[in-house]
């Protein structure tokens, strides 16, 4: 008779997609319960902002989901608008929309490249970190920086986009449909990534509901939500797009989801392009030292991992009272347990990349 075994897993193991820790018990290679053990990379970002004046948070936001520090920015800035009842001029809006979707195609890849990598097939990292460093040069010629970006402020935008932006970014994305079908034939036309992806980690329409899940997870499971157009802010109700959904729920479905909100948020950006118009990018009228009235806000946006939101409170001085992030990514990974068991523990590496963690956003 095989004997259950606790095994762990990270937080340094590469296939952990972070500094994630699991606690895997196994009857033989079968998971019994997999526990993610989080908390590894925590620094405490919400109570240091306890101690910083609102613009000085913008850095830390930064940090919190580091694929994604575009939809960290944004997130947070409008909830110190709303707080502060700061206007936004137009082009800013339109500039923030193209950040972001130019945002959520770089966070994709990195999705989608490691889904391949998991199932074995390690060209496709190749393929989508081609397309992610073309969205990288983008951000660069914009403000300079590939990471952590500083760019969106209360009231719009630190700087305008600089002669030739708009060309290099319409030859991106004219460029980007096309690699993602050769990727879609590539990566989810393959045999073996279809064997090792399909039935895998299956989630219910009901149980994606149920525990809070968003974005490509949830929309994987057929769950028909996006915040873009459900609960519409910036100029998103003037664009038009699709939201891609997936019929089962497993591993396929959601990793296949984010390739085709690829090819959606190209959609986004050449509307985007478009429509702008000359204008100023930022609120010239807000102080450096911003005191919102006592008060406290949400605002949220829909990132690459789902449903951001930031909570904020004032007590009219130039600091927030306090700040607490609503994580996509957290709510996410809540699923693991519920995916894992009954798995084979090689499944298991697979289930977590489909579920694309950001442990700077998970842990804050």
């Amino acid at each position: 008779m095989p004997h259950d075994l606790t095994v762990n897993i990270g937080p340094s193991h590469p296939s952990t997609h972070g500094v994630c820790n699991l606690l895997v018990e196994l009857d033989g290679e079968v998971i019994v319960s997999a526990e993610p053990r989080i908390g590894n990379l925590h620094r405490g970002i919400e109570k240091i902002a306890e101690n910083r004046t609102y613009m000085q948070v913008i850095p830390l936001t930064d940090r919190l989901d580091y694929v994604g520090s575009m939809y960290s920015n944004w997130a947070y800035c409008r909830a110190v608008e709303q707080l502060a009842g700061i206007a936004v001029p137009e082009r800013a809006e339109y500039i923030r929309v193209m950040m972001c979707e130019l945002q959520r195609i770089g966070s994709h890849m990195m999705a989608l490249g490691p889904a391949g990598s998991d199932a074995g097939a390690t060209s496709v990292y190749m393929y989508t970190f081609a397309q992610r460093d073309l969205v990288l040069d983008l951000f660069e010629a914009v403000c300079g920086a590939r990471l952590t970006y500083n760019y969106v402020r209360p009231g719009g935008v630190s700087l305008d986009l600089p002669d030739g932006w708009v060309e290099q970014c319409r030859a991106f994305i004219s460029q980007l449909p096309g690699a993602m079908l050769e990727l879609d034939r590539l990566l989810f036309g393959n045999v073996i990534a279809r064997a090792r992806m399909k039935g895998i980690g299956v989630l219910s329409r009901e149980d994606a509901i149920a525990c809070g899940t968003s974005g490509p997870v949830a929309r994987g499971s057929g769950v028909d939500f996006d915040l873009r157009r459900d609960d519409p802010f910036s100029v998103y109700p003037r664009l038009e797009f699709s939201v891609p959904l997936g019929d089962n729920g497993d591993c396929y479905d959601r990793a296949r989801v984010h390739l085709f909100e690829c090819i959606e948020s190209c959609k986004i950006i050449a509307q985007a392009l478009d429509q702008i118009e000359p204008g100023p990018v930022r609120n010239d009228d807000v102080p450096r030292l911003i005191a919102p009235p006592a008060g406290d806000t949400y605002a949220h946006v829909e990132s690459a991992r789902g449903s951001l939101g930031v909570y904020l409170v004032s007590d009219g001085s130039v600091r927030p009272y306090r700040m607490k992030v609503r994580s996509p990514a957290f709510s996410n990974l809540s699923v693991l347990p519920l995916l894992a068991k009954g798995h084979l523990l090689s499944d298991l590496v697979i289930i977590l990349g489909s579920l694309d963690p950001v442990f700077g956003e998970v842990d804050r």
